[in-house]
This record gives structure tokens, C-alpha cells and sequence, in this order.
């Protein structure tokens, strides 16, 4: 019989690969687990390419299964060597730790801790790793792992010809020290993550299976590479990451990053991303197919993972902005939500100093001349802030000036500029 969360997972795509799925079935099956996944805090914010992983181990909690979060304080300084086709960088002790405390509070946000029997819990492998000295490692569990079989990772074989150091190279087998810990420590029995950690994770199970006398019962799965259907990778901006963190990435830009997904792949993002139901995702595939323009998916996706996120409160000041931008109402903004929603449009910078709108309009090259700027004001083309100008002796002044630092001046109906004040 299948277990309800796998079929579940399965259904929404987030299965890549996994060992031995019947003996795990039917371990779900008969009890609750704990299970972890580890991120290492490479940055002081994940950005959304992390979390489906997590969001995967969200739905293991739902069910009632308690998750193990391990943050990379030790293995963070070595350094993952998956995915990448040059060494990283070292980060010292202090950035880290650094880090560690910007991904806690993003986890808090996704995860339930507390004091239930199936509440989260964050542990850091740097509590264990750094106790460790180079003799220990290397005749504990440098031993068990044959130099052949790490070798025949993809993750260390793809830097052969480029080159990988001794510290990457040991990272998978620090991997495979952590379940082990965890798996004697916190009874952890699955490891999850990315598809790019199915070397690191089976690496884990050898360690386990070749430390333990009684027939270990450990088990992995690895989630898919998210995708987009026109071929360009998922979770970048023209501006770059989508990051958790509200400061590097605002709620309105967050909110409009999902929004703006094409109807080819929101389905797709409903089921990874979100935990809405069945029921009303299939719904919503409908919608897309019979009733596009009214884009209810989007706004679905855009909606839960806003709220999922940063919360109820940002999710509300996101779409005020949204609105507020497609009515061309931006008396109802506030200057700070002005800056969020203008943050990507074109910017002249200018002089704190007094100006008429024609001469503004043609050093900030808004419009491309005298007569032209002239034109687009009699005609009831410019706003600023949101106020039509008509006047062409209209005097741009510090009234206009938004937290006295920028002003925004649209042009038709559609083409907005950032004047900022220097």
C-alpha cells in the first residue's frame, strides 16, 4: 500500500530519487520518523532555489514527522563542492555564525518548533565537527570510505579535470559524518535535499551502514532541479536572486516574482511550492486552461507564497502596491512603498535644487527634447507622484522630493523614472 505523504509527493514532482522506497513506505507507514536536511549558510539568506527541500520537509511535519534542520557551521567552512566548477571562497568563523542567524529566523517562518512530539528542531554541526581532531577523522571515518567510491560521485568527478582540492574533496565524507551523528543522536532516519546531494546523502548511508553492527535502517531522497519551461533558470530576476530575506528582496518585488509566472509553469509552482490541496490546484489547472487572463493561479501562488514567507501584513502591502500601480493611483503608496515598487525602473540623478518640469523632464532624458517635454506636459502625459502636471511652468521643488531623497515621474500610462536626489 502506498503511503499517503509519498503518493502525495510524488504527485506534486518532488521525488528525483530515493533508496529504497518500499522498505520506506512502509516504515511512514507504521511510525513517525525524524528526518533532516542540512543547509549550509553560505549567505545570511537563502534565496528561493533552497527551499524546496525545506518545503518539502514541511510536509513530512504536517504528517505528523519531526524535523531535524542542521545548519553547516563546520561543514559551511570546507565548503560544497556540488554544483560548482571552482572552489568557493572561505568564510571566516565570524561570518559565519553570522549567517547561521539570518537562515534561523527565515527556518522559523517555514517550520513549527515548540515542544511537540513532531516540532522542528535546529542543531549546527559545527557542535560536533569542531570537536573532532584530524586523528579521529581520519581513522574513525577516513577509513570506511574507499578513495574508488568517492571518486564515482558526479559531485568530485566533475572537478577532476578543473581541479578540487583535499578540503572540498573531504566534504562529502563530513556529509556522511553528520546523518551518522544524527542518526545515533536525534534517531534520524532519511536524509532529504536537492538532487545535487544524492552523493553526499548515499555517502551517509555507507558511513552509517559501516559504524553500526545491527542492520541500519536509513534511507534518502532527493527532490528535482526546478525548472522553467522556456529553458532559463528558475529563481533569477534581472535584478538577480529572489531572496527570503525582505531587505535583499522586497515583499512587493517576492510577491511580483510569482505573480508573474507564465501559465506553462504555475501548476508546476502550485504543487512544489505551496500547500494548498489537490482539490483546489486542479482547479486552478482548469482556470489557467479555460479562463487565462484572469490569472487566478498566479494569484494564488503569488498569495501563499508571500504570506508563507514574509506574512500576512507584507503580503497586504504587496498588493496594495500592485494595485495601486495598475489603477496609476500612487497617492495611496507611501514613500517607503514607492521605493520598493520603483526600485528597477529607470534613475537620473540630480541636485537638491529647484527646477521646471520641461528642463527636469529633458536633463533626466525622460523626454528626448524641449518641444517634446513641452508636448508631453500640455497633453496630460507626466505625473509626479502620482499628480498630473499640466502646467509648463510647473516648478519641481522640494514638495515633490519623496523622504526628501527621490520623486517619481511617470510618462504616459505605462513608463516610469526615479529622479534621486544627490
Amino acid at each position: 500500500m502506498t503511503n499517503q505523504l509519498i503518493e502525495d509527493l510524488k504527485w506534486r514532482g518532488l521525488i528525483y530519487q530515493q533508496t529504497d522506497e518500499e522498505e520506506l513506505e512502509k516504515l511512514l507507514s507504521e511510525e513517525k520518523i525524524s528526518l533532516y536536511v542540512g543547509v549550509d549558510p553560505t549567505a545570511d539568506s537563502m534565496h528561493i532555489g533552497h527551499i524546496v527541500p525545506l518545503l518539502t520537509m514541511r510536509r513530512f511535519q504536517q504528517a505528523g514527522h519531526r524535523p531535524v534542520l542542521l545548519v553547516g557551521g563546520a561543514t559551511g567552512m570546507i565548503g560544497d563542492p556540488s554544483g560548482r566548477s571552482t572552489e568557493r571562497n572561505l568564510l571566516t568563523k565570524e561570518q559565519i555564525e553570522q549567517n547561521v542567524a539570518g537562515l534561523k529566523k527565515q527556518m522559523e517562518r517555514i517550520f513549527e518548533f515548540g515542544e511537540g512530539e513532531n516540532s522542528a528542531v535546529l542543531v549546527n554541526n559545527y557542535e560536533w565537527i569542531s570537536k573532532m581532531n584530524v586523528i579521529d577523522f581520519l581513522r574513525d571515518y577516513g577509513k570506511l570510505i574507499n578513495v574508488n567510491y568517492m571518486l564515482a560521485k558526479d559531485t568530485i568527478a566533475s572537478r577532476l579535470e578543473t581541479g578540487i582540492s583535499f578540503t572540498e574533496f573531504s566534504y562529502t565524507l563530513l556529509q556522511g559524518i553528520d546523518f551518522n551523528y544524527l542518526y545515533d543522536h536525534y534517531g534520524v532516519r532519511l536524509q532529504i535535499g536537492g538532487s545535487d546531494q544524492w552523493g553526499n546523502i548515499t555517502t551517509g548511508l555507507e558511513v552509517i551502514r559501516k559504524t553500526h553492527d545491527e542492520e541500519a535502517k536509513a534511507f534518502g531522497i532527493t527532490m528535482p532541479l526546478v525548472t522553467k519551461a522556456d529553458g532559463t533558470k528558475f529563481g533569477k530576476t534581472a535584478s538577480g536572486a529572489v531572496w527570503l530575506d525582505a531587505k535583499k528582496t522586497s515583499p512587493y518585488e517576492f510577491y511580483q516574482f510569482w505573480i508573474n509566472s507564465a501559465d506553462a509553469d504555475v501548476i508546476k509552482y502550485l504543487k512544489i511550492f505551496t500547500f494548498l490541496s489537490r482539490e483546489v490546484i486542479e482547479s486552478l489547472e482548469v482556470s489557467v486552461q479555460e479562463e487565462p487572463h484572469l490569472r487566478k493561479a498566479q494569484k494564488a501562488l503569488a498569495e501563499e507564497m508571500t504570506k508563507l514567507i514574509h506574512g500576512e501584513e507584507a503580503l497586504e502591502t504587496a498588493q496594495r502596491i500592485t494595485a495601486a500601480l495598475f489603477s496609476g493611483d500612487l497617492k495611496s503608496l507611501s514613500a517607503s512603498e514607492m521605493r520598493d515598487a520603483f526600485k528597477d525602473v529607470p534613475t537620473s540623478e540630480m541636485a537638491k535644487e529647484d527646477k521646471n518640469i520641461v528642463d527636469l523632464l529633458v536633463e533626466a532624458k525622460i523626454s528626448s527634447s524641449k518641444r517634446q517635454a513641452r508636448e508631453d506636459v500640455t497633453n496630460g502625459a507626466i505625473s509626479i507622484n502620482g499628480d498630473k502636471v499640466t502646467d509648463l511652468e510647473y516648478v519641481v521643488s522640494s514638495k515633490d522630493r519623496l523622504d526628501d531623497e527621490f520623486t517619481i515621474i511617470r510618462r504616459g500610462k505605462k513608463k516610469y523614472h526615479m529622479v534621486k536626489y544627490v
